[in-house]
């Protein structure tokens, strides 16, 4: 019982965890399936929370003002933020064929930098607290279903759903549609692509604002889910590079990012709640802060030799 009490604990946990990581993975995918390496993923994931952190705190300060629709609006700014933010790595990589990876590690820069300056600009301090996230909740009926119900249906956010239908519409867009075939070949041979008389530029342009508008998203669901607030000086604790890791783990496609999002946001949730349980208190609280790193280290070595990156990943044009 105690084993299965330490598993409904840490499997919802798990799910909240995952959920900025995906979406930041699955922004990345667009990103790379078109063609362009994005490695401002943490600092896009960011800004979307920073955005959505300030946008909360202005609306609930308003008397009457709705908790729940200043939530949903600090997400569709942060959203939006980073869509805005993704441009400047877009056209530094498509328009003057920059190093996108210098490109993306500036980006990064600027992001904590500006972010930080505007945080203690508003506050003072550099954090930014709202009054109140998103409340989990029991899904009617299916939390009642054995085994699953308590681990994946109970004690959820709503915007652990979104997340999921944005997932499996990103399957179906890249998969079933003409558009994803387009998007895919970008990423693969842009020559005969553009020879067919697709634009180039433009679908690449696409798959990096759909990157910065989902990194945004990631950000947002840490802030309004199990953070509740914005920290100039942990930031979001490096979860956009295990965002990256994530996809390179994942092999570049949906279901297999799926997968290794859950496990880095289980590492992660292990390493935060180990201490709560008995059965991880005997290890040191280093080894466990550390224990979400090493497993991607582990992740990546164990993946690099199947790697399967879209061929022109990186290659302007």
């Amino acid at each position: 019982m105690e084993f299965w009490s330490v598993v409904t604990t840490i499997i919802p946990s798990a799910v909240a965890y995952t959920m900025p990581i995906l979406m930041g993975a699955l922004g990345g995918l667009y990103s790379e399936r078109s063609g362009v390496t994005n490695l401002c993923i943490e600092g896009l994931m960011l800004f979307g929370c920073f955005a959505s952190a300030a946008t909360i705190v202005k609306l609930q300060a308003i008397p009457g003002f709705s908790y729940s629709l200043a939530i949903v609006l600090g997400i569709v700014v942060a959203m939006a933020s980073s869509a805005l933010l993704s441009l400047l790595h877009a056209f530094a990589s498509i328009n003057l064929k920059s190093n996108q990876v210098i490109s993306g590690t500036a980006i990064n820069m600027l992001s904590t930098a500006v972010t930080l300056f505007l945080a203690q600009t508003i506050t003072g301090s550099g954090n930014i607290t709202i009054v109140r996230g998103i409340i989990r909740s029991d899904v009617p009926v299916l939390s009642h279903i054995p085994l699953l119900g308590p681990l994946f249906f109970s004690r959820t956010y709503w915007t652990t759903w979104i997340c999921l239908v944005l997932w499996g519409l990103s399957w179906f867009l890249l998969y079933r549609t003409s558009f994803g075939l387009r998007l895919r070949a970008c990423g693969e041979h842009p020559s005969a692509v553009a020879s067919a008389g697709v634009n180039v530029h433009r679908m690449r342009y696409i798959g990096v604002i759909a990157s910065g508008l989902l990194s945004g998203l990631g950000g947002a669901c840490i802030l309004v889910t199990y953070a509740g607030e914005y920290n100039a000086g942990s930031g979001i604790n490096g979860l956009g590079f295990l965002a990256i890791a994530a996809l390179i783990f994942g092999q570049w496609k949906p279901l297999g990012i799926l997968g290794s999002t859950f496990f880095f946001g289980l590492c992660m949730t292990i390493a935060n709640m180990g201490k709560v349980f008995s059965v991880f208190q005997n290890i040191p609280a280093g080894y466990l802060g550390m224990f979400p790193y090493v497993a991607t280290l582990v992740a990546l070595i164990l993946s690099s030799r199947k790697s399967a990156a879209p061929l022109a990943s990186g290659e302007p044009f």
